[in-house]
């Protein structure tokens, strides 16, 4: 529990909730109709794909910038951050989501508030299959993240913020078309919860869940092991003290603090 009396612990939490609260407005802001017609996909994917690139600039050497339940429990699966903080960072996540979506809408004219770019899913498409699509949306957007931020390559090619914001943008422009692309339970909670509509609401948890573990389990355990024992994972996912031990830092439960390139 030490990470409850370290400042930069409070700091990660503030700046999840306070990343998420813009991620939400900036991208819901975007995806609603103001005019009549069709949505512009590309100008939400866009939308939703900037406002990440620029959190991870602003906040992902605070927190890691995970803005996204689904991220931190694939950071959790692959023991890279503590239980503890992984539930705050997905409490802080989803009443920053509220809260973005709350100030959206007081400041959206009834007219054009709609169902506040509530997820849905097409017409024709089932349960099952847009589970599936989530699933693979979610899972090519965590490799994107852990190969970005890790932090054992020879050098990151790039923008590390731009590589992630257009991970999202890829997932919008397929993913709008059958989900309406959530790959962020707290994006797709938000709404639904002011709306008071969780039709198939679960899928927006599911999908991203397992896409997220499917990720990190295949990134961490197949394409770029760590080799990490069983126990220096149970001491990270307890949120074990960083200490010394013979010139070398213990396992320790502090988020990857990214050195991103400027955007």
């Amino acid at each position: 529990m030490w990470e409850l009396r370290s400042a930069s612990f409070w700091r990660a939490i503030f700046a999840e909730f306070f990343a998420t609260l813009f991620y939400v407005f900036f991208g819901l802001g975007a995806s609603l109709r103001w005019t009549p017609g069709p949505l512009h996909v590309l100008q939400v994917a866009l939308a939703f794909g900037l406002a990440l690139a620029t959190l991870v600039q602003a906040v992902g050497h605070i927190s890691g910038a995970h803005v996204n339940p689904a991220v931190t429990f694939a950071f959790l699966v692959g023991s890279q951050m503590s239980l503890l903080r992984a539930i705050c960072y997905m409490v802080a996540q989803l009443l920053g989501a509220v809260a973005g979506a709350a100030v959206l809408y007081s400041v959206t004219p009834p007219a054009v508030r709609g169902n506040l770019a509530l997820n849905t899913l097409h017409p024709g498409v089932s349960v099952g299959q847009a589970t599936i699509v989530e699933i693979f949306l979610t899972l090519q957007f965590v490799l994107c993240i852990f190969a970005t931020y890790d932090e054992r390559r020879n050098g990151r090619l790039g923008s590390v913020a731009l590589a992630v914001g257009f991970s999202l943008t890829l997932g919008h422009l397929f993913g709008m078309y059958y989900t309406g692309a959530g790959m962020n339970p707290a994006r797709s909670f938000a709404p639904a919860i002011l709306t008071r509509n969780f039709t198939n609401h679960w899928v927006y948890w599911v999908g991203p869940i397992i896409g997220g573990g499917l990720g990190s389990l295949l990134y961490d355990f197949l394409l770029f092991p760590r080799l990490k024992s069983v126990s220096e994972r149970l001491s990270i996912l307890k949120g074990a003290r960083p200490s010394e031990s013979n010139g070398q830092p213990e396992a320790t439960a502090e988020p990857v603090e990214l050195k991103t390139q400027a955007l």
